[in-house]
């Protein structure tokens, strides 16, 4: 019985001295890829996972579909937001199972990685086998990836015009108005666009709701709205890691300078913190915006406030600039927080600071698209 008891010890010992740890890093260089792509592994040996800057995840999935999250309680880290310049990187373990050696797979769960290649595995059967891991890879790409909009093998590239005409840039001019505001009247000086209302306040200021990403969808809801001076929109952000970056019509996915952006917020999937972003309403001028993770905004996730739907410059418009094929040029524009001009913002997510603007904004300075200014000077101090 003594002998049995030490023996099942040495074993043990001998177990955990021998076991190795693999590192592969996560995202090295920008990339959607892990390296090394896969590693073989006996029970008890660790792969150690690096993050590198960006948000990556480690899911465990099946081979088969290679993109969705595997059953019953698989392996997950969970959104890993890293800074540039992060030293030293946060990684996490994975303790090999005792699965009789069989293959073991993973991807990242960061919108269209996995459908870019971005897989993992331990223990892959060698080419030609149909579960090698080239096979998952390829399998990944082709369910949820570029080649599930790429042309078929030997189909000839469209060759038909190109239609699509450009809207006219947005116009406007500075005007006067006489404003009647409960028992206050007083001018004011404005940028005024072509069909937007007067500048006249709310008498009781409203708060209107966006949900950011909401059922993992790439959109805003509502993404077009109405909102009246004093006004505020609070943009609550769902699982994933999406930003509100403000922008221009003309430019739709390419930040504002000095405009408001919320910067990323990632929210683990099971997560239950609200994280939520709020600018004011400075004045009736249209406030255009976009997500700035890689692809969103290309793939139609903006929004708008006051867009003058009577003209060419509206959402519809403003959507259709942000998919054309020349439009590449959201990637990290999520940036840091700050309020940008014209109107006002609170926080309710991470960090943020304060900067002064024009048309709406974070609630402490100003933030939006333009600022109307007062032309007494002792009124502004009266609205507050």
């Amino acid at each position: 019985m003594h002998s049995s008891i030490v023996a099942l010890g040495l074993a043990a010992l001998a177990s955990s001295v021998s076991a190795v740890t693999y590192d592969v890093n996560v995202g090295p260089n920008g990339q959607f890829v892990y390296d090394p792509p896969y590693v073989n592994a006996v029970y008890g040996d660790v792969v150690r996972f690096h993050f590198n800057p960006k948000n990556h995840t480690v899911t465990q999935s099946a081979f088969d579909p290679p993109c969705v999250p595997l059953a019953g309680e698989p392996f997950r880290t969970g959104f890993v937001p890293v800074a540039p310049g992060t030293d030293p990187l946060p990684t996490f373990d994975f303790h090999v199972p005792d699965n009789h050696g069989a293959p073991l797979w993973f991807y990242c769960g960061q919108t269209g990685h996995c459908g870019q290649g971005m897989v993992f595995a331990i223990n892959p059967p060698a080419p030609p086998a149909q579960n090698s891991f080239e096979a998952f890879r390829d399998l990944a790409i082709a369910r949820n990836g570029t080649s599930a909009t790429a042309p078929p093998a030997g189909s000839a590239t469209s060759t038909a015009p190109d239609n699509y005409t450009t809207p006219p840039p947005p116009q406007w001019t500075m005007a006067t108005a006489t404003v009647t505001w409960g028992e206050s009247t007083y001018e004011t000086v404005y940028t005024s666009y072509a069909g937007t209302p007067e500048p006249t306040p709310a008498v009781t200021p409203q708060d209107h709701r966006i949900v950011v990403g909401a059922d993992g969808q790439l959109s805003y809801n509502p993404a077009n709205i109405t909102a009246a001076i004093n006004d505020t929109v609070t943009f609550e952000f769902r699982p994933k890691n999406h930003t509100v970056t403000q922008s221009t019509f003309s430019n739709p996915c390419e930040g504002k300078p000095d405009g408001f952006k919320s910067g990323f917020r990632p929210i683990a999937a099971d997560s239950a913190d609200v994280s939520t972003f709020t600018i004011k309403i400075n004045d009736t001028a249209p406030i255009w915006g976009y997500c700035g993770q890689t692809g969103h905004c290309q793939a139609g996730m903006v929004f708008s406030i006051n867009a003058v739907e009577s003209g060419p410059n509206n959402f519809a418009a403003f959507q259709q600039l942000a998919r054309r094929p020349t439009n590449s040029s959201s990637s990290t524009d999520g940036g840091d927080a700050n309020t940008g001009n014209g109107g006002n913002t609170t926080d309710g997510g991470n960090g943020g600071n304060s900067g002064n603007g024009n048309g709406a904004g974070m609630i402490t300075p100003t933030v939006g698209i333009s600022a109307f200014t007062f032309a007494l000077a002792g009124l502004t101090a009266m609205l507050l």
